[in-house]
């Protein structure tokens, strides 16, 4: 049986509730090694495949997680479509903590990190297109999974990708917010670019763990309280992500 959907967590996210007959798979790529083994099950009679994005422990930074490894680990698992889940900060007014955002746009301010796998020797340059970063097509049948579901999520935004893993500044939040973004994470490149360059269809489910530094009346952000939100947050994605499936097998 083909893997209908693979699945990436982010924090807080180390392992994917309902996910039944559960087999795990070590893989070798041509980039290095994974951030850990693929937990290869079924939800709903569907293979799903899911991959602890920092690791089970928590142990890979986000600025040196293999995203080259992991994503093409899934191209060779056969699976054609992956869900990114990533834990964020909010910057726009309406996504606080615990909200659940579908986003359709990315600013990258990362740095240092290997974002194609065009710059491996003798491989042929690809000029992909990255209008929208997300495969649109994707993003519309997660946000009708979404309200099937019964789960209230945002459609659109803008992802700032940030170099982590410390927090931003206030200034930071201040540019960010300038340049249009309404959410900061540091994850969600280059994993949304290599998806593209590999053919894959990626959307991003984005949990809101905290107002960005300035926003909201928080003050200093804790981290008892990030985990709190994100828990809460997390709660709502299996019941997202079986709708999606449901969808594929109607």
């Amino acid at each position: 049986m083909s893997i209908a959907l693979g699945l990436i967590g982010g924090t807080g996210l180390y392992a994917f509730p309902g996910l039944e007959h559960t087999t795990r798979v070590e893989i070798d790529t041509p980039y290095g090694a994974p951030s850990g083994a693929y937990v290869c099950g079924e939800i709903d009679g569907q293979r799903v495949a899911f991959l602890a994005r920092h690791g089970e422990s928590h142990t890979v930074a986000p600025h040196r997680v293999n995203y080259r490894a992991n994503v093409h680990g899934f191209r060779q698992l056969g699976c054609k479509t992956v869900i990114g889940i990533n834990a964020v900060g909010g910057i726009r007014y309406d996504m606080g903590p615990r909200v659940v955002v579908v986003p359709d746009q990315i600013i990258d301010y990362t740095h240092g990190r290997a974002s194609s796998f065009s710059d491996m020797p003798d491989t042929k340059v690809e000029h992909i297109d990255f209008t929208y970063p997300y495969t649109p097509q994707l993003r519309t049948r997660l946000l009708a999974a979404a309200k099937q579901a019964g789960v209230e999520v945002i459609d659109g935004g803008c992802y700032g990708a940030t170099q982590g893993p410390r927090l931003e500044t206030v200034a930071e939040i201040a540019r960010m917010r300038r340049d249009g973004c309404d959410l900061v994470g540091m994850t969600g490149m280059p994993e949304a670019v290599l998806a593209r360059e590999l053919g894959l269809d990626y959307a991003c489910l984005a949990l809101i763990a905290n107002w960005a530094a300035g926003c909201g009346d928080e003050g200093e952000i804790s981290i008892e309280e990030i985990y709190a939100h994100l828990a809460a947050a997390t709660a709502q994605v299996p019941p997202v992500i079986r709708a999606l499936l449901a969808m594929n097998r109607g």
